[in-house]
């Protein structure tokens, strides 16, 4: 599905490096799951968890086979975004993931862009196709609800993270990038293999790879950013 900083873009080059060493029964975890776009590409046991409840909510649904509201318009939208408690939050989270500008949370609604590059296109198709996309995305995956400092991780697992990145937009809710740092160095410490994707990171991190990659979801933009991915110095050794 359509999600704000996805990696689809770069998965091909990326999961190689992340997956190279992976033993059988090894478990993959992803803290920041957001919309599948990595996750899926992954075989065997797996876990996308995320902190935003409606985001999992809706992803759970989806693996369960329900069935998508027709009608979705603006009013539907402004109904959901202003009354979020009366629909249930597999709802709130199809609403405000998948019919937002830009995949962002409750951005505003997807068929009201002026964007001359998206006339003539059906918009609102093209959203319930990435739903019902994520439906295939999150098949076998182990979903929770939790931010990344209060998960349970199987021993010895890949753990690939895809924070908030530092100085850009974030979808939700602040994001303490110290703290996240210092629980990479914790989990590495307990055996875990930590792989994560950022622009920068801090001095004890060290890139293994590095792209120069169009940003955001608009393919006709010419702002661009280097996708770096980080592991630990000290596990490299």
């Amino acid at each position: 599905m359509k999600y704000m900083g996805s990696k689809a873009r770069i998965a091909k080059y990326i999961l190689p490096i992340i997956l190279k060493d992976r033993k059988e029964g090894q478990w993959y975890v992803e803290p920041f799951v957001g919309g599948a776009n990595m996750i899926d590409k992954v075989d065997g046991s797996r876990i996308g968890a995320d902190s935003n409840y409606y985001l999992i909510e809706f992803l759970a649904a989806m693996q369960a086979g329900v069935t998508l509201p027709v009608g979705i318009d603006l009013n539907f939208y402004n109904d959901v975004k202003n009354n979020i408690d009366k629909y249930d939050p597999w709802i709130v989270g199809l609403v405000g993931f998948c019919f937002t500008y830009s995949a962002k949370w409750f951005g505003g609604f997807i068929g009201n862009s002026n964007d001359k590059v998206c006339v003539g296109r059906d918009r609102i198709g093209e959203s319930y196709r990435a739903a019902e996309k994520a439906k295939l995305q999150v098949a076998g995956v182990k979903l929770v609800g939790k931010s990344y400092s209060d998960l349970d991780i199987p021993p010895n697992s890949i753990i690939y993270c895809d924070p908030p990145y530092a100085g850009t937009t974030k979808y939700k809710d602040d994001f303490n990038h110290d703290e996240f740092w210092q629980w990479c160095r914790d989990k590495v410490a307990e055996g875990h293999k930590v792989f994560v994707s950022e622009y920068n990171a801090p001095d004890d991190f060290e890139c293994i790879w590095s792209k120069e990659i169009q940003s955001g979801l608009n393919t006709n933009s010419t702002k661009k950013g280097i996708e770096r991915l980080f592991v630990f110095k000290a596990d490299q050794q």
